[in-house]
Order: structure tokens, then C-alpha cells, then sequence
């Protein structure tokens, strides 16, 4: 390899800072997917208790919205089928 097949000084530090950004930029990616599946994990496990209070609220009270508010609640009123 002779002296004229490199490239400057000034553009290997270009390539290099450009090349570590990249590399960062893939890590904090890699980061935040494995945030994303642990944050789908952690409300897949909500979801399913939010359904067992459900049912034991329902067996209790029948169907019903409930005001988040101030916990009282309505009745829901049954489709009556034909």
C-alpha cells in the first residue's frame, strides 16, 4: 500500500466520529427495543390481572361501568335477544 491510498487525517477523523455516532445511535436502539418488550411484558401482566378484577367485580355487582372517579357505578342494561 503506498502513501497515496489513504485517505486525510481530517476525513478518517470525519469517518470515524461519524462511524461512532452510528454505533451509539445502534446501541441506544437495541436499549429502547429491549424497553419496549419489557414495557409490553409488564402490561400484558396488568391486562390479565385488570380482567380477574373484572369477573370478580361482575360476579359481585353484575355488569357495570364504574366511575374511576369516585368508584360509583352503573348498571349496564342487558341486550335482550330475539
Amino acid at each position: 500500500m503506498s502513501q497515496d491510498s489513504k485517505i486525510t487525517q481530517e476525513e478518517l477523523a470525519k469517518v470515524t466520529e461519524l462511524n461512532s455516532k452510528m454505533v451509539q445511535i445502534q446501541g441506544e436502539i437495541g436499549a429502547g427495543e429491549l424497553r419496549k418488550a419489557d414495557l409490553i411484558a409488564m402490561f400484558a401482566k396488568e391486562s390479565k390481572q385488570m380482567e380477574v378484577i373484572k369477573k370478580e367485580l361482575e360476579e359481585t355487582y353484575g355488569k357495570v361501568n364504574i366511575d374511576l372517579k369516585d368508584g360509583s357505578y352503573e348498571l349496564i342494561p342487558e341486550e335482550e335477544k330475539e
